[in-house]
């Protein structure tokens, strides 16, 4: 293996390693069941994610990512209040932040790599999702329902509702781009 693909395993595994300690810290001292772990391990997993895909870049060519028949209008999405949502990420500055670092240009080359940005955001939100929702199913068993509320209130705030942004963003991206 060349030197450079050598170091980009290494960033991304000691990365994973910083995540998966700090992650065990933060349950130690604040427990499973608390806001400040569900908060905090949310973000450590968005490290760990982007440290992945903005390293590797992968594909996600995945037919998981078109558009299905349900959510082709938007209909369901907006029923869910993902405008509202969209509305609260302009008001808490959000929006601007990521359109500082990564500013939308009027050409056909910028909007596809916005589009695959949306996949690649998609992505980490579905991993993150789907890896709280374990901890807040072993919160669950272990020490109740009650315990997991806030792993379960935040893994639909700072995972589920990104996923249907990008999901109802991405449509339209692409009818501009056909």
């Amino acid at each position: 293996m060349e030197k450079k693909g050598l170091k980009k395993y290494a960033f991304v595994g000691f990365t994973w390693l910083f995540v998966a300690a700090s992650t065990v810290g933060i349950a130690s001292w604040q427990g499973l069941h608390s806001f400040v772990f569900a908060w905090v391990v949310n973000f450590l997993l968005m490290t760990a994610v982007l440290s992945y895909t903005e390293t590797f870049q992968p594909p996600l060519q995945s037919s998981y990512f078109d558009t299905k028949k349900w959510e082709a209008g938007g209909t369901v999405y907006r029923w869910l209040g993902v405008c509202v949502f969209r509305k609260l990420l302009v008001w808490i500055g959000w929006e601007k932040l990521s359109r500082a670092s990564n500013p939308v240009k009027k050409n056909r080359e910028a909007l596809q790599k916005l589009e695959y940005q949306t996949r690649q955001s998609e992505f980490g939100h579905l991993l993150i999702f789907v890896v709280v929702a374990i901890f807040g199913l072993l919160v669950a068993l272990l020490y109740g329902i009650r315990a997991s509320f806030w792993l379960f209130f935040l893994n639909i705030l700072l995972n589920g509702y990104p996923i249907a942004v990008q999901r109802y963003n991405r449509p339209r991206m692409r009818r501009v781009l056909a």
